[in-house]
C-alpha cells in the first residue's frame, strides 16, 4: 500500500545549546535542512522564547518541517513531514544532526495516509 506521505519524528539530544538558543541560527539552519531536501518553501515562522528556546516552522508545498529547542537539555524536538516521493527529508536530518552538533538522536518513520488504493491513482499536491 502507498501512503500519502512519510513523517520522521525526530529527537536531537546532546546538541550545541548556544546555537540551539539563537532564533536567527535556528532559522538559518532549518531553512537550509529544507532546500538541501529540495522541498519548496512556502513560509518560515520562528519565535525565540524567554529566558531560552527557540520555536519554528518552514511550510512547505510538501508539508512542513518543524523545531522546537530546550537549550537547557541541549535538546531539540524535529518533525520533518513530507507528502510524495520527491524529497530528500534523510539528507536534511543529516545536515540538521551536524549544524547543531547533537550527539545521539532518534528518529521514528512514521507513513502518513496509508491508503488502500492503486499507487497509480494516488494523487499528491502540485
Amino acid at each position: 500500500m502507498k501512503s500519502l506521505g512519510k513523517h520522521l519524528i525526530v529527537e536531537l539530544y546532546d546538541c550545541d545549546r548556544v546555537r540551539i538558543n539563537d532564533v536567527a541560527q535556528v532559522e538559518r539552519i532549518l531553512v537550509e535542512a529544507v532546500k538541501l531536501s529540495k522541498a519548496t518553501i512556502i513560509q518560515p515562522v520562528f519565535h525565540q522564547f524567554s529566558p531560552h528556546g527557540v520555536s519554528g516552522v518552514v511550510v512547505i508545498a510538501e508539508s512542513h518541517f518543524t523545531i522546537h529547542t530546550w537549550p537547557e537539555y541541549g535538546y531539540c524536538a524535529v518533525d520533518i513531514f513530507t507528502c510524495g516521493d520527491l524529497i530528500d527529508a534523510d539528507l536534511a536530518l543529516h545536515f540538521l544532526k551536524e549544524q547543531f552538533e547533537a550527539k545521539n538522536l532518534s528518529v521514528v518513520d512514521i507513513k502518513r495516509g496509508v491508503l488502500d488504493i492503486p499507487s497509480l491513482e494516488l494523487k499528491h499536491k502540485p
